[in-house]
């Protein structure tokens, strides 16, 4: 969780939110099939359904209140990845800097799969 102080008082944001907001963020980009996340007994890696898109996302909580942001991803077969990659660390940037006014440290994307169109 993150806890911002202002003059009136503080607020928390729990870790739901970053990850709402990242995975909506990175989903609704050209190219993007899904969230992923790698199985811990088979080692495979599942692409998750919408209402389970959180877990494909790992926040990770600074000292000085800012995050940085782990996304794992699956893509179209023949999309450009750097080209996709840069559009989703821009959208979850703006979504989230936006949404809470935290500062974003890093985002870093891990690609776990391709699927066909």
């Amino acid at each position: 969780m993150v806890k911002l102080q202002n003059e009136n008082g503080s607020i928390t944001i729990a870790s739901e939110v970053f990850t709402i907001l990242t995975g909506d963020a990175a989903t609704n980009c050209f190219g993007v099939k899904g969230m992923t996340v790698r199985s811990m007994t088979d080692g495979l890696v599942y692409l998750l359904k919408k209402e389970y898109m959180g877990k494909g996302v790992h926040i990770t909580y600074n000292d000085d209140n800012s995050i940085i942001i782990d996304l794992h991803i699956a893509v179209d077969q023949g999309v450009n990845i750097p080209a996709i990659c840069e559009s989703i660390i821009d959208r979850v940037h703006y979504q989230v800097t936006k949404g809470t006014g935290v500062q974003i440290r890093q985002i870093n994307i891990f690609i776990d799969s391709m699927l066909l169109g």
